[in-house]
């Protein structure tokens, strides 16, 4: 038995629109009890709340209308799904434009062009550090990409430092390896994209590059890997401050 939301796609009349509708053979359990405030805010910088969620969607016109629909369309169903769910919620909805050809991820795309903070500070140049990390631990350097060892930078690979940046930005969170494997290759585009149980030999690598250091990199038997606050790990995120990450 399940639930399953369908959003149908809209027929050839221009004033049809997609209705959301679902399909259940159980009656729907009871909602969740609500997080604890000190749950819900364990990780947000001290005197700050939430108030929201911005869901940034990297879609272009072209592979919309691949896909029968239309960016109104889209944006159309999710405003009468988060009504029906969150009848209270206000909602605000912008396109991202972005110059033709631009390269990169839709999604990275679009944070950018919507200025995202996180996003606009891999934008931005990091000042020279005057002090370099020349004791003991590891450097996380978010915005220069890179990973510094004992004072000594960590010859990463590209996708190591995705994967640990990944790990890091995601602080307390486990994270399966099916997620790990979807957000950091392209589907059809990474010729070498791991599977969920070749994803740990790309986790021993970076152990390895991490030396005595290793640790910061947990295993969670059976579900995935997980980074928690670590006191031999400073991390530097340059400009700006970036976007919590809590869904």
């Amino acid at each position: 038995m399940s639930n399953t939301a369908l959003l149908e796609r809209p027929t050839t009349t221009s004033t049809t629109r997609p209705t959301l509708r679902l399909v259940t053979d159980r009656p729907a359990p009871d909602p969740a009890p609500a997080p604890r405030p000190q749950q819900a805010e364990r990780h947000l910088p001290a005197g700050t709340t939430p108030r929201g969620f911005a869901l940034y969607v990297g879609f272009d016109e072209l592979k919309a209308a691949a896909s029968g629909v239309s960016l109104g369309t889209i944006v159309d169903a999710l405003r009468r799904t988060l009504a029906e769910v969150a009848p209270d919620a206000e909602t605000y909805a912008t396109v991202a434009l972005a110059p033709q050809g631009a390269g990169g991820r839709d999604v990275d795309v679009v944070r950018l062009a919507l200025h995202e903070p996180s996003a606009v500070a891999r934008t931005k140049p990091e000042p020279e550090e005057v002090d370099e990390v020349s004791t003991g631990g590891v450097v996380v350097d978010i915005s220069r990409k890179r990973v510094v060892i004992d004072g000594d930078s960590a010859a990463l690979t590209f996708k190591e430092f995705e994967l640990l940046q990944y790990l890091v930005l995601r602080e307390g969170r486990t994270i399966e390896r099916g997620e790990l494997v979807s957000s950091l290759w392209q589907p059809g585009a990474d010729k070498d994209a791991p599977g969920e149980r070749t994803i740990d030999v790309h986790v021993r690598r970076l152990r390895a590059k991490l030396g005595r250091y290793e640790d910061v990199v947990r295993t969670v038997r059976g579900v995935g890997y997980r980074f928690d606050r670590h006191a031999d790990v400073v991390i530097r995120y340059g400009h700006g401050t970036p976007s919590p990450d809590r869904f």
